[in-house]
Formats: structure tokens, C-alpha cells, sequence
């Protein structure tokens, strides 16, 4: 959202200024993506914009101190009813407004505790959508890295984001000195500038050391590991392109993405046995809660084995006793 707009330019200069200020910090201090910032600033654009109209006032700090828990439930509602949005985009709407009174408070410019009062919106449960390991398998089997550099630099990533969980955006991150000698672990820098210190197996060294052979463009130390056709940093549009294409001539489903083989991972690690604390370290997750989604995948796989080949599963079963 740019400087000049309807909505920032309307609020008082100090409400504005500190506006700025607050999303300095989150890209200065909290190192939060632009993309992130843009949807905060996007947020709170919105909830000062209502509070000018709801109370007939000027969003002074002195109006944003006197907010009632029921003024903030009211913007809820109204994001809810008119602007027809669901709870994952009410919650991070009401995190970006509670970021920003506690940059407010901190600044001691307002201080409010009654939005401290308001619950976030229940989140409904959402299981990752993981592979099969035969779908897996079969997606990077069908990559041949001998038949272009492309082609190997593609089944270098994909083979990074299953055999050790990687964001896609981790993966296309790295620099070359990032990447580490044969037997030593990688170190990958996560959500909220944590670093994870991760193993790699020696299937993700052959592909990533095969592509390096290949690649065409002098990899400089400093620049990027893995690059596009003109040497830049390798855009996920492109891999996301590679995918698309390959699900489509294997009949494998649209869930059939880069970050599905990162909850692949997880999921497959959870059916081998792994447990969820390691598992946790592994993908970055700071609170074992998010991990344990997995363990509703691993347990829905469980049944759907469980109902097609145990002789008391399915229907008519108790007939047969």
C-alpha cells in the first residue's frame, strides 16, 4: 500500500507517523517478509479506517486508548458479515492490531489492555495435505537430471524439500556457502530469522553435487545455489511450473505441490517411527501443537488401511462372523 493512500492520509499526523514507525520495526527488528508486512499494514489500514467511522472520531491516540473489547468484536463482526473473510484472515488481522498497540504502548504513545480481552477466532483443523510415498517417489522419478540442467537443478530442490523438510522458500534462499561439505549438517535460516541445524543425506548431496556439475552459470560463493535460466536466484514460480506439469502427466492430485513434499516428509517420518519433539526441530515449528496435525494424517492413513484390509472392516462385516 503506498504512501499516498485515501485511507493513511486521512488519520492525524501523529497516528500516521507512528503507523510507520510500527511497520519499520516489523521489517527492521522482527525481519518480518515484505509480503507479511504489506498484509499488516493491509490490516490495520482497515481496523483504523473502521474506528474512524464507528466512533465518529478521529483516530487520535487518545481514541485508540478508549476502545472497548466491543469495539474490536465489532470490527470483527463487520469483517466477518460484509467483507465475507474466514477466520485465518480475522486472525491475522487481529495479531497485526495487537502487534500495533503493543508498538503503541511500548512507544508510550496509547496504551490499551481491552484487546488483550479478545479471543481470536477459532481456527478450523487443518490437516496437511501429504503425498504417498509411491506418489512421492514417483514425482521425483520422473525427473531426469541427464537430460538437462534444469531438469537436475529441479530434482536437486525437490529431492531438499522431501529428504529434509525445507520451505520452499528456505531452499531457494541458500547461497552457495551455505551448503555444507558431505557429512556435515546444513544450517537453514527459518520463519522469524531462526536458524535449524538440519542432517542431509547423502540422496540430497548426489542431486544437489549433480546439478553444481551441470549448471552452466559460474556459482559464485556469495551468490545463489540454485538459479534460474539467466543466473538469477531461481524464482518458486518456476518449480511450482515443473510441478504442475508433472502432476498433470502422472495423475497425481493439485495437492500435488513443493510444500506438500515438505509435509510429506514430516508424515512419512511420523509412519517410520520418528518422533514428534525431533520432528519439530526438524521443519521449525515453535510450538508442537502445529506438529501434531501430522499425527491426524499419520492416523487417517492408519484407518484408511485398516478399512480396506482388515476381514471385520466394511460394511456387511458383522454378517460374515
Amino acid at each position: 500500500m503506498s504512501a499516498s493512500d485515501p485511507v493513511r492520509e486521512a488519520l492525524p499526523r501523529k497516528t500516521r507517523d507512528a503507523l510507520d514507525g510500527w511497520l519499520s520495526s516489523l521489517a527492521l527488528e522482527r525481519r518480518l517478509s515484505a509480503h507479511t508486512v504489506t498484509n499488516y499494514q493491509r490490516d490495520v489500514l482497515g481496523f483504523l479506517s473502521f474506528t474512524a467511522h464507528h466512533t465518529g472520531e478521529s483516530v487520535s491516540f487518545s481514541t485508540l486508548s478508549k476502545l472497548r473489547a466491543a469495539d474490536f468484536r465489532a470490527w470483527l463482526a463487520q469483517r466477518r458479515t460484509h467483507d465475507d473473510v474466514g477466520p485465518r484472515t480475522l486472525a491475522r488481522g487481529l495479531s497485526a492490531v495487537r502487534t500495533f498497540f503493543r508498538y503503541l504502548a511500548r512507544e508510550d504513545m496509547a496504551d490499551n489492555a481491552q484487546i488483550a480481552l479478545v479471543r481470536t477466532p477459532k481456527q478450523p483443523v487443518s490437516i496437511p495435505k501429504a503425498l504417498s510415498v509411491e506418489a512421492a517417489d514417483k514425482l521425483l522419478d520422473n525427473l531426469e537430471p541427464d537430460k538437462s540442467w534444469t531438469q537436475a537443478r529441479d530434482l536437486a530442490v525437490l529431492t531438499l524439500l522431501y529428504g529434509a523438510g525445507l520451505r520452499i522458500s528456505e531452499a531457494l534462499s541458500l547461497d552457495v556457502r551455505d551448503w555444507p561439505r558431505r557429512g556435515t549438517p546444513l544450517r537453514v535460516i527459518g520463519k522469524g530469522n531462526k536458524t535449524r541445524v538440519l542432517p542431509v543425506i547423502d540422496a540430497i548431496h548426489d542431486a544437489v553435487e549433480d546439478y553444481r556439475e551441470q549448471c552452466p552459470h559460474g556459482l559464485d560463493p556469495s551468490g545463489p545455489l540454485f538459479v534460474g535460466a539467466r543466473g538469477g536466484r531461481l524464482n518458486p514460480r518456476s518449480l511450482q511450473g515443473t510441478l504442475a506439469r508433472l502432476r498433470s502427466g502422472l495423475g497425481l492430485p493439485d495437492s500435488a505441490t513443493p510444500h506438500a513434499l515438505r509435509h510429506s516428509f514430516a508424515t512419512h517420518l511420523l509412519g517410520a517411527g520418528g518422533d514428534l519433539r525431533t520432528i519439530q526441530e526438524l521443519l521449525g515449528h515453535a510450538s508442537l501443537s502445529t506438529t501434531q496435525t501430522y499425527a491426524a494424517v499419520d492416523t487417517a492413513r492408519l484407518m484408511e488401511v485398516y478399512d480396506a484390509a482388515h476381514p471385520r472392516a466394511g460394511s456387511g462385516s458383522a454378517d460374515k462372523g
